[in-house]
């Protein structure tokens, strides 16, 4: 009942009642991200949802759009400021992703939606982890976030798919923000965020 009814109540009634007192602190940060960063405010970018089907994630923006001297973009750590890492190290360029709930194409609590292009990477089993809403927060956020290896990760998502109920995603919520607080597992050590997953063929071939 709570997998099929229960859980798009929970995330519509939280979702709308953090927007509702999130407000000043999404203007605000809407405001800096314009003053510092310039157009565009938001992040967007086709991630796969509940089956692999695409939709389009928003993140506030974090990083700058320098280029090399051939026009390239900078790789992603060169173009990550301060004030950029400050917006994820607490996890306000996450805030926009709950106009993506409210829509029904993430969930608050559920594996985090990664690249398009991972779709055809994942063995059977870690494949499993789009059986249900990608989420805001997850069973491996609250583990390890970019501390933990894709394995584990992974291995956690799919653990969650089959046990989900009601009062594992209260308590994922309530560590998620203890998580946040603390800022812990940020990034993988030399790297923005973490390492591009690149599947196990193209590692064991």
């Amino acid at each position: 009942m709570y997998k099929k009814f229960g859980k798009r109540l929970l995330d519509v009634v939280l979702t709308l009642l953090a927007l509702i007192l999130l407000l000043p602190l999404l203007i605000l940060t809407a405001l800096l991200i314009r003053l510092k960063f310039g157009w565009p405010i938001l992040f967007r970018q086709q991630r796969p949802g509940r089956h692999g089907r695409p939709f389009t994630i928003c993140k506030f923006r974090t990083m700058t759009y320098a280029r090399d001297d051939s026009g390239n973009l900078l790789p992603d750590a060169q173009r990550l400021p301060p004030f950029g890492q400050f917006l994820r190290s607490t996890s306000l360029d996450e805030l926009p992703e709950l106009i993506n709930v409210l829509k029904g194409e993430m969930s608050l609590v559920g594996p985090r939606p990664l690249l398009m292009k991972y779709l055809d990477r994942y063995t059977p089993e870690q494949m499993r982890r789009h059986e249900v809403c990608p989420g805001i927060t997850g069973w491996a956020q609250i583990g390890g976030r970019n501390g933990l290896t894709w394995e584990q990760k992974f291995a956690l998502d799919v653990w969650y798919v089959d046990n989900q109920s009601f009062w594992l995603d209260i308590k994922i919520i309530g560590l998620s923000v203890w998580k946040t607080l603390k800022r812990e597992g940020i990034n993988q050590s030399g790297h923005a965020t973490m390492e591009e997953f690149e599947g196990y063929s193209t590692k064991t071939a």
